[in-house]
C-alpha cells in the first residue's frame, strides 16, 4: 500500500505546477487502468457529486458562507504519535489544513509532496501546515518518511475529525471489491472495517479558527494549486479574506 513518486529515485524535487503533475498521473490511468476499472470511480464520483457533499461541507464550512465561520478545534497524534492540538497550532500563527485520503493514493501523494515545497513560505508568512488522514499512525509514519514531508500527518482515527467538516463517506460496494483486487487494504490501512473515507479538502484558518478560504472536491484527482494555498494566506497576513 504504498505509491512511489515519479520523483523518487531522483533527489531533485519535482517543481512543476501541482495540475501539471496530476495530469500527467490521469494519464498514465488512462492509459494503463483497465476501462472497466475507470468506470467504478467515475461512478463512485458522480455518486458524491449527486449528493453534494463538497458543496454540503463548503456551504458549513467554507467561503459560501463568508468570514466568520469557526473550524472545529482538534487534538490528534502526528506521525510519530505525538498529540498535536489545534490550539497550538493556533497560538503559533495560521494554520493551513489539509484532508487526504491516504498514502496508497499517487493524488494525495503529489498534493502532499508539492505542498511539502512550499512549506518554508508558508512559514515565512507566519502560518504552518498539517495534513490529516484516517491512517494508522504506522501507515502515517511510513508516507512522512518516504516522501519526505515538511509538516506533521495527523491520525484521525474513524474520520472523527473530517466528520465534523462534512467530508466523510463509505466506500461503495463496488469500489470496495476493486480496492481488494488491487491491494488497497483499507481496513488494514486505517484500521477499522467502516471503508470511511474522507474527500480532499484544505482549509486555510486564521489564529481565532475562523475558516478564511476552504476548498473540497469529490473527484480525488482535483486539488487546489500550492500557489492558490499560499496566496490565501498572504492575503490573511496582509488582513484581507482570501
Amino acid at each position: 500500500m504504498k505509491w512511489r513518486s515519479l520523483q523518487e529515485s531522483d533527489a531533485r524535487p519535482d517543481v512543476r505546477p501541482l495540475g501539471e503533475i496530476l495530469a500527467e498521473r490521469k494519464g498514465a490511468v488512462a492509459r494503463y487502468v483497465p476501462a472497466e476499472v475507470q468506470a467504478v470511480h467515475l461512478r463512485t464520483v458522480a455518486g458524491l457529486k449527486a449528493q453534494g457533499l463538497a458543496a454540503n461541507a463548503l456551504r458549513i464550512f467554507g467561503i459560501a458562507t463568508g468570514s466568520g465561520t469557526k473550524s472545529p478545534s482538534f487534538e490528534l497524534p502526528d506521525h510519530n504519535g505525538k498529540i498535536v492540538s489545534s490550539a497550538e497550532l493556533h497560538a503559533r500563527g495560521r494554520l493551513v489544513l489539509l484532508f487526504i485520503r491516504g498514502r496508497w493514493c499517487p493524488f494525495c501523494v503529489g498534493q502532499m509532496e508539492a505542498m511539502s515545497s512550499i512549506a518554508g513560505e508558508i512559514a515565512a508568512v507566519g502560518a504552518s501546515i498539517v495534513a490529516v488522514s484516517p491512517q494508522t499512525q504506522k501507515q502515517a509514519f511510513f508516507m512522512h518518511d518516504q516522501h519526505k514531508l515538511a509538516f506533521p500527518l495527523l491520525v484521525d482515527a474513524r474520520n472523527l475529525l473530517a466528520r465534523l467538516f462534512g467530508l466523510v463517506y463509505r466506500v461503495p460496494d463496488e469500489q470496495q471489491a476493486l480496492y481488494g483486487r488491487t491491494f488497497v487494504n483499507l481496513p488494514f490501512g486505517n484500521g477499522d472495517s467502516s471503508w470511511e473515507l474522507p474527500i480532499p479538502a484544505t482549509f486555510v484558518i486564521d489564529r481565532d479558527g475562523t475558516i478564511l478560504f476552504a476548498s473540497a472536491n469529490e473527484d480525488y484527482m482535483e486539488r487546489p494549486e500550492p500557489l492558490e494555498i499560499l496566496t490565501a494566506v498572504r492575503v490573511a497576513a496582509r488582513g484581507g479574506i482570501a
